[in-house]
């Protein structure tokens, strides 16, 4: 793969991986728990202030919600307001099975993210731990279509 030799990566804290473009935040029935817990709040409470249900068909997968300008709901000036329990989804960032599918997306993606290039070496064995290091999203699958 093109990043078998590594690639450069430091987080920018430019927050462009939680704004300004619509998207998904799949959330694990673990990483619910986890955030509920966090903000103490009860699961039920949790879900329907912060996360929304994306249809799949014949499912439904647990997503957090978007402010209106696309931000993620717990984004805020002073950073992410659950960074202690974010989703894996969000620490792995930028290694994505879809940004790293081929060098044409990274190289894609760092028109986008000033931290792509940057900082250390992540090595190829890392990259790889992190693209397999992904949550199973919560199913809720649909009765009575």
């Amino acid at each position: 793969m093109f990043y078998d030799s590594g690639l450069r990566f430091q987080c920018q804290m430019c927050r462009y991986c939680c704004s300004a473009e619509p998207g998904y935040v799949y959330l694990s029935e673990e990483e619910i728990q986890g955030i509920a817990q966090y903000l103490s709040l009860p699961i039920d409470q949790f879900m329907k202030i912060y996360c929304r249900a994306v249809d799949f068909g014949d499912s439904w997968m647990i997503s957090l919600r978007e402010k209106a300008d696309y931000d993620c709901i717990f984004l805020s000036e002073k950073g992410c307001g659950i960074y202690p329990v974010r989703p894996k989804q969000c620490m792995n960032y930028p290694f994505w099975p879809s940004i790293m599918e081929s060098e044409e997306n990274w190289k894609e993606e760092a028109m986008h993210c000033p931290g792509i290039g940057q900082g250390d070496i992540i090595p190829g064995d890392e990259i790889r731990r992190r693209l397999e290091d992904q949550a199973d999203p919560a199913v809720i699958p649909k009765i009575g279509d």
